[in-house]
């Protein structure tokens, strides 16, 4: 992933460019290994580039052969090769790099190139071969990639874009988050839904929404996975794992585990390929395979973090173990993650209590990754929202309500765990991409009857024929539930292990020291006052308080405080208004605790 800044609509962009250069470069944290710029007729755009995929040519803006495209883009395309055959007419392609086949489908398919691009991207493509010359920017379909849109109201004409708010903050006064799954164009000033899968309306009553009735295919969906992750290992510099020893992020390192081996497979026998041309004369060409697109250390390696003795870091210990990982464990103290609180909220650009909790301690496990030279990591985010994993959803009143507040959960995923996922990495130029946000595989699991997800804890608790728990994300787990190379997946010690917050899992004491932080800071005359200072979304907590007091100080405008959003769990279902896994009755329960 990259950095982005663009400006269209402006009567004198050379006058603009050190100004745009200037806002790019507050995100150059997300592409450290070049900055490139473009002044156009009416428009400038600035990159700054994580290189991960043609790594020697793949320098942007990229622009077309008559120099009438520029295209600029934050993300991958995992089906770039697939999309490059595909061409109708021949194109002379300049990079290696997976995004530059945008260009000549949007020559073929002008914006309608949205819904053939398989990846997580936010792009913006300059066509300067019409008057006056147009722009289309678009989001991926669930909103993997940050995107931004502002205006100035001293330049109505104007219309600007960003990875990331602080790029915006200076030049807009009106900026919002940028919808995913959609496209803007300039032409007519639209910005349309592309992305419309089957399951998209599943959130509403009927007859716009219908609830799924397919009975699970097993084999379908621990299929579907096993490819969005081997799609998700295209990389020419080294990566890993997020490893919490929770059971997505495992299932995850369980994969790519084995697809890591079966690329150092390729890989020597691509190198006895390469001595037997320089013995006997190149080979007859044989087609590029998909791990020839891979690059790979010998064996994979997982990354966790955690206070001392914390629930994941004992539990990545056992997964690391199993799958024969090279593991990397940080362990850090409540007071180091108090002090990068407020960083935290400069890159994650948003007051939502939990996004904080969850984003400190990834913020400083990718540090120290990015420190050891890896650029890409693979992460398990979406899972809870597609299976209904949060503890919570065990309070859901029938198989309706369940599924649509799966489908909510998914398509607000942009303003909680994608975003965490991607600006926690991203402050520190690692790039985290997340194989459950499939297009395919959510397609397929989130049109899995409901009544399969749902589950019960405690004296409810139901048990499968093979005496496994019908606990939270049954379906998912029982898929991995096998062996069919001889060698279980995970063990069941990990495959049936309760669900943890990330901000719990890391150390209970942790949500406890943000807690008393607030507490000792925010006096109760202040709290007293809290609606006062913020009529909307007024904070209903100290800690709330404690940090929309600093998001306030780095973003003092209310537009800015717009854009963020709040994660909330279900009042109407009983569950109790803090977010944490702990907070939910049947979680004590499962632990034996009053």
């Amino acid at each position: 992933m990259c950095g982005i800044v663009i400006a269209h609509g402006i009567e004198k962009p050379s006058a603009d460019r050190a100004k745009l250069i200037a806002c790019s470069k507050k995100i150059r944290h997300r592409g450290p290994d070049w900055s490139g710029c473009f002044v156009g007729q009416q428009s400038v755009l600035v990159h700054e580039r994580l290189a991960i995929v043609g790594v020697d040519t793949g320098a942007q803006p990229l622009v077309s052969d008559d120099k009438k495209t520029i295209l600029c883009v934050n993300g991958e395309i995992y089906n770039h090769i697939k999309l490059r055959a595909g061409l109708k007419t021949p194109y002379h392609f300049k990079t290696h790099s997976d995004c530059e086949v945008i260009i000549p489908l949007y020559a073929e398919h002008d914006k309608n190139l949205c819904t053939m691009l398989d990846g997580m991207f936010s792009f913006v493509l300059l066509d300067e071969s019409v008057t006056p010359s147009r722009i289309i920017a678009a989001r991926d379909p669930v909103g993997i990639t940050t995107l931004y849109q502002g205006w100035d109201s001293k330049r109505p004409s104007a219309t600007f874009f960003a990875s990331e708010l602080k790029a915006l903050v200076d030049i807009c006064d009106k900026i919002v988050s940028f919808p995913p799954g959609h496209v803007y164009d300039s032409r007519d000033n639209s910005t349309v839904r592309y992305f419309t899968p089957t399951w998209l309306n599943g959130d509403l009553d009927a007859p716009q929404g219908t609830i799924p009735t397919n009975k699970v295919d097993l084999t379908q969906l621990r299929e579907a996975l096993e490819a969005a992750v081997r799609k998700r290992l295209m990389s020419e510099v080294p990566y890993g794992v997020l490893l919490s020893g929770g059971l997505d992020s495992s299932l995850i390192a369980a994969i790519a585990a084995r697809e890591t081996e079966k690329v150092a497979l390729a890989q020597a026998e691509t190198r006895k390929r390469k001595l037997a041309e320089l013995s006997s004369g190149p080979p007859t060409p044989q087609d590029v395979t998909e791990y020839a697109t891979i690059a790979s250390w010998p064996q994979l390696h997982s990354f966790s973090i955690g206070l001392e003795n914390s629930p994941d870091l004992l539990a990545a210990r056992k997964a690391a173990a199993y799958l024969s990982t090279v593991h990397h464990e940080y362990v850090f103290t409540v007071q180091e993650g108090l002090d990068a609180i407020p960083d935290v909220i400069y890159h994650l650009e948003t007051y939502d209590v939990t996004t904080v909790r969850a984003s400190t301690p990834m913020y400083l496990l990718s540090r120290k990754i990015k420190a050891m030279g890896v650029k890409m990591v693979l992460s398990g985010e979406g899972s809870d929202e597609i299976f209904g994993g949060y503890l919570y959803f065990h309070a859901a009143p029938d198989a309706k309500s369940f599924h649509q507040e799966c489908v909510r959960r998914v398509k607000n995923l942009h303003t909680a765990d994608c975003l965490r996922a991607n600006k926690s990495t991203m402050a520190w130029g690692l790039e985290a991409r997340v194989p459950f946000l499939d297009k395919e595989f959510l397609e397929i699991a989130m049109n899995v009857d409901p009544a399969e997800k749902q589950f019960s804890k405690g004296a409810d608790q139901e048990f499968d024929a093979d005496g496994r728990p019908k606990m939270e994300k049954y379906i998912i787990r029982k898929a991995f539930d096998c062996a069919p190379d001889g060698k279980p997946y995970l063990p069941p010690s990990l495959l049936w292990r309760q669900k943890e917050q990330f901000s719990d899992g890391v150390g209970y004491s942790w949500i406890d020291g943000m807690k008393d932080q607030a507490a000792s800071v925010v006096s109760d005359e202040d709290f007293a006052k809290a609606a006062e200072r913020w009529p909307r979304d007024t904070p209903d907590t100290k800690e709330a308080y404690f940090i929309r007091d600093i998001f306030d100080g780095l973003f003092p405008s209310e537009t800015a405080a717009e854009t963020a959003v709040r994660w909330i769990p279900r009042g109407d279902w009983g569950c109790a208004p803090d977010p944490s896994g702990r907070s939910v009755s049947i979680h004590n329960a499962a632990y034996g605790t009053d």
